[in-house]
């Protein structure tokens, strides 16, 4: 998706992620397609969880619910996803994009289920 990390707050269970989307994920309105902010908010409450578990389990989400505020701009857009709750066996996530002016352009939820990182040993 074209991430670049930028922080992560342990006590918050926060991660700050910045994209810049290129033309191509323009619809034909010039903003991002609906579907590519859907990633966004995925991927930024993923290393939320990532994170938060010292790199040891990422979501296999159950749900993902999206609410689109504002057309989100082909500009550098900040994402923070937040472990809201985890158990073993169920997390409760939350996501949102922000432009450059700190307007809210989207937010996520998900439900998903905390799984090792694939390829690791467990």
């Amino acid at each position: 998706m074209g991430s670049e990390f930028v922080s992560f707050d342990a006590d918050t269970e926060t991660a700050t992620v910045r994209y810049t989307p290129p033309a191509s994920f323009a619809s034909p309105r010039g903003a991002v397609q609906g579907g590519l902010i859907g990633g966004f908010l995925d991927e930024v409450m993923g290393t939320a969880l990532l994170a938060a578990t010292d790199g040891e389990l990422l979501p296999l989400n159950l749900d993902l619910n999206m609410t689109f505020c504002r057309m989100v701009p082909l500009e550098t857009i900040t994402a923070k996803g937040r472990v809201i709750r985890q158990g073993r066996r169920i997390a409760f996530l939350e996501g949102e994009l922000y432009d450059k002016d700190g307007n809210l352009l989207a937010r996520a939820t998900s439900t998903a289920m905390p799984t090792d990182v694939p390829g690791s040993e467990a």
